[in-house]
């Protein structure tokens, strides 16, 4: 348990550092599992006789690395595992790679419906805005009841008014375009990057404002090379991580002596 461990003040060892390596000894060994609640920073002060900053700097930097997570007001809880999804050429389905993981994956559907086409979307597709219409589809994704992602999706609602009749609850955007050779997605782009959560985010993941969230661009094409959907999905950085696989340049290839 965490009140029969010590802390060496004797050692040159950071006071701080030896705490966080306590305390993921302790969650690695089971004694807080995922989503417990940790002792306070009081507790922690007096259980080592160290100072508030030493505690503070600990838990903050946990909190970072997302081994914990802070729910204003009712404390400091151990982070469940993150969702791992792999960044390869070949795209896969995210409640497949939860289930992969042993997760139990859920989707609630916050809107389906016909809307202004946005610009954005429009100028990729060689088209004037003006009058278009697009459908949009917006969801939170979750694991195991936690929400972990939200994506918000636009595509041509001349070409793809017949989404409006499917429930994504329990149907995959992409296998629902299938249906028709010419609507699939045959190839898609990301832009990836990292920032801060925003009020949407706030609202939608249950993050803290500020919190790290990893945003997601997606620009889609169909066989014929054209666009057809334009989405943003925005990650909790504490649920998540991305693999990236890649192949080594012509130019690292062996030669010959």
């Amino acid at each position: 348990m965490l009140q029969d461990k010590k802390i060496d003040k004797s050692v040159p060892i950071p006071l701080y550092f030896q705490l966080k390596q306590l305390l993921v000894a302790e969650i690695e060994n089971g004694t807080y599992p995922p989503e417990s609640l940790i002792p306070t920073e009081n507790e922690l002060c007096e259980m080592f006789d160290i100072s508030r900053t030493t505690v503070r700097q600990a838990i903050l930097e946990l909190v970072q690395e997302g081994r914990f997570y802070r729910v204003k007001g009712k404390g400091t809880f151990v982070s469940p595992p993150k969702v791992r999804q792999s960044l390869m050429q070949r795209y896969r389905s995210l409640n497949d790679e939860i289930r992969e993981q042993g997760g139990s994956p859920s989707i609630q559907v916050l809107a389906l419906e016909v809307v202004d086409m946005p610009q954005k979307l429009a100028a990729l597709r060689g088209e004037e805005g003006q009058g278009k219409k697009a459908v949009f589809l917006s969801r939170t994704h979750y694991s195991d009841g936690r929400p972990f992602v939200h994506t918000e999706t636009y595509l041509p609602y001349e070409d793809y008014a017949f989404i409006l009749d499917h429930d994504f609850t329990r149907e995959r955007l992409y296998s629902v375009l299938a249906i028709y050779p010419q609507r699939r997605v045959e190839r898609l782009t990301r832009e990836i990057e990292a920032v801060a959560a925003s009020p949407a985010d706030q609202k939608f993941l249950g993050v803290e404002r500020g919190a790290p969230v990893h945003s997601f661009k997606n620009i889609s094409y169909n066989p014929a090379g054209e666009v057809i959907e334009m989405s943003f999905a925005r990650y909790r950085g504490d649920c998540s991580v991305f693999q990236v696989d890649m192949m080594l340049t012509e130019e690292y290839a062996p030669r010959d002596a």
